[in-house]
């Protein structure tokens, strides 16, 4: 096996990785006692044929975890409590994390909604130092928001090691990989445990004969390339030798929103128009973002699927793609819908962008630009199109792991807000 060459000690850890344990369910637990140390899941709504979200550590040990199905997990656990999940909320108290361990040290990266990640410095990188700061952090954590709130954090060369080392043990964890141990620490992983690694790549690395991580940090630089088979493997090269690799550039930049409808919305009727409210929802992001799409793609997903694909020319009103939408609907395919998709790509700055030389679409623009402000003044749903009536009620906002904050249609009297009492009782406390 090819060790790394020992660097030198200002380059020995240079980043801090931390990842909160169990986000979700555990801001849950923070706010409600009674759910503190019990098998708890999120999940956007109380029923059997949903899935969870998040899971507690009590719940993961029973073997529920992130996509178990609501009704196997109450077979695993009669006892398991299910909570409906509430986005504002958990976006709320990313907010007050980022601030309060910001206050121990400046945050270089937002990874996802319970990931960060701190640059070391001076004498910050040797192994007293860099676990003395890691564990005031977790000390800050718990006097500033709440104990509850535990995290699992690496140190490590690089960003990529530092995440894997914040893998190494959870919950509430503390991983340094120093450069001169780094492979003989890494070499009983499976490679699935690398983040970028998944079925499908891991099937693909077979394919070219490595197996095992041992085999993956034995293989040369022109291995790994054939392996993944593309420059990425490269970057793995290095990545997994402590260098600090700039992130690949992301070509085709996309925008997607898609739903599991209700088995009342389960038709033909039921499903255009919750396809149409995540095509308006799609439509106020790219405004508020700045942004142009040049492709929209819709699905269906069911007993049959169904997609289709149509050209947009930088469309961001949602008048356009809403008829963009009817056009591709006229065609469609499918059977016994369950889940329904938009996806914009080919995005493009708004600034710069050459004015479209019909006056109609102009007026579009400023039609979806005034919705848009008066549903931030009166409040969500104030305004829409006639053809979302039946369905402005579905397709909720959903905060995944990757995303730190809202999509903002107004204010929406049905969720939680930071100037509203945090309690369950409380009926604006749920979530649409």
């Amino acid at each position: 096996m090819s060790l790394p060459d020992s660097p030198a000690p200002e380059e020995r850890l240079r980043i801090l990785f931390l990842d909160f344990n169990s986000y979700f369910a555990s801001v849950e637990q923070a706010e409600d006692p009674a759910l503190r140390n019990k098998p708890v899941v999120v999940a956007p709504v109380d029923s059997d044929t949903t899935f969870a979200i998040a899971a507690s550590y009590p719940a993961k040990r029973l073997g529920i975890h992130t996509g178990t199905r609501i009704g196997e997990a109450r077979r695993l656990c009669p006892e398991l409590l299910v909570v409906p999940a509430r986005p504002r909320l958990y976006s709320h108290y990313h907010e007050r994390l980022l601030e309060s361990v910001g206050s121990v040290l400046p945050v270089e990266r937002v990874h996802s909604i319970d990931e960060v990640s701190f640059r070391l410095l001076g004498a910050e990188r040797s192994v007293a130092q860099a676990t003395a700061l890691a564990q005031e952090l977790k000390q800050r954590i718990a006097d500033q928001v709440s104990d509850c709130l535990t995290c699992s954090i690496g140190i490590a060369q690089n960003t990529f090691l530092a995440k894997v080392a914040s893998e190494m043990e959870k919950p509430d964890g503390l991983t340094v990989l120093e450069p001169d141990d780094v492979f003989h620490r890494l070499v009983n992983l499976p490679l699935m445990a690398f983040p970028g690694i998944n079925r499908k790549m891991a099937a693909r690395l077979q394919a070219a004969g490595i197996f095992t991580t041992d085999q993956m940090l034995s293989a040369s630089e022109a291995d790994l390339r054939l392996a993944f088979r593309n420059v990425g493997g490269a970057r793995w090269y290095w990545l997994l030798r402590g260098r600090e690799v700039e992130p690949e550039n992301r070509v085709g930049q996309s925008l997607s929103n898609s739903h599991v409808m209700p088995p009342r919305l389960r038709t033909d009727a039921g499903a255009r128009a919750v396809l149409l409210r995540l095509a308006s929802k799609a439509a106020v992001r790219l405004r508020q973002g700045g942004l142009r799409a040049g492709t929209l793609r819709v699905f269906v997903s069911g007993r049959k699927d169904w997609d289709a694909t149509t050209r947009l020319d930088g469309a961001m009103d949602s008048v356009s793609i809403l008829r963009a939408v009817e056009r591709l609907w006229s065609q469609r395919s499918f059977e016994g819908p369950v889940k329904v998709g938009v996806c914009f790509t080919e995005l493009n700055p708004s600034q710069g962008h050459t004015a479209s030389l019909f006056e109609e679409t102009a007026q579009w623009e400023h039609l979806s630009e005034a919705m848009d402000r008066l549903n931030a003044r009166f409040g969500k749903d104030s305004v829409y199109p006639a053809s979302l009536h039946d369905a402005r009620h579905t397709a909720g906002e959903r905060i995944a792991f990757q995303k730190t904050q809202l999509l903002d249609e107004g204010r929406d009297p049905n969720e939680w807000y930071p100037d509203q009492p945090i309690s369950r009782d409380d009926p604006s406390s749920s979530v649409s």
